[in-house]
């Protein structure tokens, strides 16, 4: 185990951190900006909307997966960027899969707002 902070403390600065990565994403990452601003605009619809509460769960939980998986994609694209700027294979590819998984997250949460939007109106 690593020395260093324990308890209480750990858990203090581990939240700092991620409030310093949100941060930094938020200022560096125009794709997670506007992320947010989906997230800022479809969050209170879902509330609001209020379809039951299995799917209120289901449209905010696939909206909050899109920030999710674009700050893991923002992770390997730091990383990948940071080992070097020449091209190489296997660091397009890490940076393709991860752009990727956004795509497919996204894909999700249309899938899931237009299912739950679907069964409202017609069912």
């Amino acid at each position: 185990m690593k020395p260093g902070k324990t308890g209480l403390a750990r858990i203090i600065a581990a939240t700092g951190y991620s409030l310093q990565g949100l941060k930094s994403a938020y200022r560096h990452e125009a794709a997670f900006r506007q992320e947010c601003w989906l997230v800022a605009v479809l969050l209170p619809v879902a509330l609001i909307w209020s379809p039951g509460v299995v799917k209120t769960l289901l449209l905010i939980g696939s909206l909050m997966l899109i920030p999710i998986v674009e700050l893991l994609n923002s992770a390997i694209e730091a990383v990948v960027d940071r080992i070097g700027s020449e091209h190489h294979e296997l660091s397009g590819r890490a940076k393709d899969m991860g752009s990727a998984a956004v795509l497919l997250t996204m894909l999700l949460m249309g899938l899931i707002w237009g299912l739950i939007l679907l069964d409202t109106l017609f069912l």
